[in-house]
């Protein structure tokens, strides 16, 4: 079986952009794929964490990802797998400053802070250790990620050039997505993407969220000036309401728009709460029963099944750069 990797870093509540964007869709491949799901909070600490904060995090998203149905033995702690660090300083290596430099997102994050951590720099460094260490053939990442992914494919292939003598080293990841999850935007403002660092109390709705809390956000979000929903030319706000009933409902175009061509906004607001808050309580529920036990059990079988991938693929590349290996 081809292997499918992805993370999540432990920051901030997980929201539904999130599950319909991205976990949705592991649960769902999860047995098409070996896969391995990592919550890579060694990422989250490339910006300061409190530390009590950070460890409740990563427990609480841990009972997450196994209430929305991730297998135990695919779920991974980053931080608990020592090799994703020494692969990552070894990778370091042999990446050019240059091409860190250019990430997109390292532009943007370090316009926004005072001072900038070498750790935002190797970000990449780091995501394509994690990627590469599980030799893996697909990674499933949103758009805002792939130019990641192509940065580790450009490191894969230098460190099998510079470092032939062995054959290649490693596995050349796919940068195509298995499947497409829904592309959900925030609440309060459309032209967004629903992000877990926004502050705004109406901007996420949170897979935790009581119910009351989700028909209270869904019931202020922002629509657009027409009276009714206008199915063909629908505004921002509107088409990201259609898109979050659709994705938890399944329902097809033509049921779309038979039920909601001409509707009042407050009925559809109202008939997309109901719909959130239906398809988010079996993941609630199911939350609400697994045990702080549950989830350290669960860590310590991911993370020990990864590790023996990872010591595998260490090895490897320490021969290839002509380091000691213990065998």
């Amino acid at each position: 079986m081809k292997r499918v990797l992805s993370g999540i870093q432990p920051t901030g509540s997980p929201h539904i952009g999130n599950y319909l964007g991205a976990l949705k869709n592991w649960a769902k491949i999860q047995y098409d794929y070996d896969s391995i799901y990592c919550i890579v909070d060694l990422h989250a600490i490339t910006v300061y964490q409190d530390p009590k904060e950070l460890n409740t995090k990563v427990q609480q998203l841990a009972g997450i990802l196994l209430a929305i149905g991730i297998d135990k033995k695919s779920l991974v702690l980053q931080s608990r797998v020592p090799e994703h660090a020494e692969l990552a300083w070894l990778l370091t290596c042999v990446t050019p400053v240059g091409w860190l430099e250019r990430m997109t997102q390292y532009k943007a994050k370090s316009q926004a802070q005072e001072t900038i951590s070498d750790g935002l720099l190797q970000y990449p460094v780091l995501m394509a250790a994690d990627i590469l260490l599980y030799q893996a053939d697909v990674v499933p990442v949103g758009d805002d990620q792939k130019q990641h992914v192509e940065l580790t494919r450009d490191i894969a292939q230098r460190f099998n050039s510079l470092y032939p003598e062995h054959g290649e080293t490693f596995t050349m990841p796919a940068t195509h997505l298995p499947t497409v999850g829904a592309r959900v935007m925030g609440l309060d403002d459309p032209e967004k993407k629903m992000s877990k660092s926004e502050p705004g109390a109406g901007h996420a709705i949170g897979l935790l969220d009581e119910p009351a809390v989700i028909r209270k956000k869904i019931m202020r979000a922002t629509t657009d000036s027409k009276p009714g929903v206008d199915f063909d030319n629908p505004g921002a706000g509107v088409r990201n309401l259609l898109a979050i009933y659709q994705a938890f409902t399944e329902a097809t175009n033509d049921d779309m728009r038979e039920r909601f061509s001409g509707m009042r906004y407050g009925d559809l607001k109202k008939t997309v709460a109901e719909a959130v808050v239906a398809g988010l309580d079996p993941i609630q529920r199911r939350y609400r029963e697994i045990t702080s036990d549950e989830i350290t059990q669960a860590l310590a079988l991911g993370s020990a099944n990864a590790g023996v991938i990872a010591d595998s693929t260490l090895k490897k590349v320490k021969r290839a750069m002509g380091l000691f290996a213990f065998d």
